[in-house]
């Protein structure tokens, strides 16, 4: 007789475990998401002005229409590249755990480190609304203070989501100055922070306080395929009202605001413009997909492109409601700082869009 024992079945009616796809069924899967989210893509403007001027039977050169078709073939343009880029850095984000952020900061040197940690800050999924428990991370493993203060600035300013918004409004050329003059400020603000030995104005108990290192799970391919699909519910989830918002505010504008009449205050003949448009961004609280639509709408009625850029560097890099938080680990001289040593190299930026780059545009 035999004394292998019988595999259980389970009981009828019972529910199955979820199942993790395979790579293969994953790439199928998003092969032919790829297929669909082009498809998709390319009929966007066929579609917009069709609805606009034919099936709402509108009158294509008046205001009405001029701020509809905008608000037609903004928002799906942009939700579409903001699910792309944000599946995508997904991905890339399960490669940099909090941990090994971390521990690939401690222990640089300067400039080196100010450097790595501004590049990290483009890929790692933190804001300003995490700035306290990172910044005593970083700070208790060991990452010099003016390293953490270079990811802090690039970290909310220089993200995905306002590269992929300003790349599908503007084109490549301003999302990769921006890029560079974001990555800057932010490596030459921690460089100088650091430079200055500021670290007795951290609060003393930041210091005291005792980080754990978290184990590391082991992820297969299926498994980030599943996290960047996991990105795009959590992040588009969060900010899909902001851009309605903003792209909603930028048709107003691209529709109703006379030509030539942002020119004559946020234009490149008034010097005090951009010093005037990062004073009016900091106390603003907002992120780049509700800003970056108005951005585009002002630089359409004749607003200079440092101008704009300086107000929305400011608004998604510098904001009071980030000073309160970081007041919990910082004393205020270090955060009076900070702010003006960001809000310093913003202004540079602004004039040299101004001024120098021009021919960007």
């Amino acid at each position: 007789m035999s004394t292998d024992t019988p595999a259980e079945t389970p009981p009828a009616g019972a529910a199955t475990p979820p199942q993790t796809p395979t790579v293969w069924s994953a790439l199928l899967i998003g092969l032919a998401v790829l297929g669909v989210w082009v498809g998709l893509y390319v009929a966007i403007k066929p579609v917009a002005n069709w609805l606009t001027c034919r099936a709402m039977n509108y009158d294509c050169d008046n205001h009405m229409a001029a701020a509809l078709k905008f608000f037609l073939f903004e928002t799906p343009k942009v939700m579409l590249l903001l699910v792309a880029v944000v599946f995508s850095v997904g991905i890339i984000r399960t490669f940099f755990s909090p941990e090994r952020t971390r521990a690939m900061l401690a222990g640089r040197g300067q400039l080196a480190g100010n450097t790595l940690a501004a590049m990290l800050g483009i890929v790692t999924p933190f804001c300003s609304c995490s700035a306290v428990p990172l910044f005593i991370g970083f700070v208790t493993s060991g990452v010099p203070l003016g390293v953490t203060f270079s990811f802090l600035v690039a970290a909310p300013m220089v993200n995905e989501v306002a590269l992929v918004l300003l790349f599908g409004m503007f084109g490549w050329k301003v999302a990769l100055f921006y890029l560079l003059t974001g990555e800057a400020v932010a490596i030459l603000s921690g460089w100088i922070i650091g430079r200055l030995g500021m670290e007795k104005h951290v609060e003393p108990w930041v210091y005291e306080t005792k980080v754990g290192t978290a184990k590391e799970e082991r992820l297969t391919w299926a498994n980030r395929l599943v996290a960047g699909w996991a990105a795009v519910k959590e992040i588009v989830g969060k900010v899909w009202l902001y851009v309605i918002a903003g792209i909603a505010l930028g048709a107003g504008i691209h529709g109703y605001v006379p030509e030539g009449l942002m020119a004559s205050f946020m234009g490149k003949s008034a010097w005090w413009a951009v010093p005037l448009a990062v004073l009016l961004g900091v106390p603003m609280y907002s992120n780049a997909a509700g800003i970056i639509p108005v951005v585009q709408a002002l630089l359409g009625k004749g607003a200079a492109l440092g101008t704009v850029l300086a107000f929305m560097m400011s608004v998604i890099g510098l904001s009071l409601p980030e000073a309160v938080i970081l007041r919990k680990v910082l004393k205020p001289r270090l955060i009076v700082t900070f702010f003006g040593i960001v809000a310093t190299g913003i202004l540079i930026v602004g004039y040299l869009f101004n001024y120098a780059f021009t021919w960007v545009m």
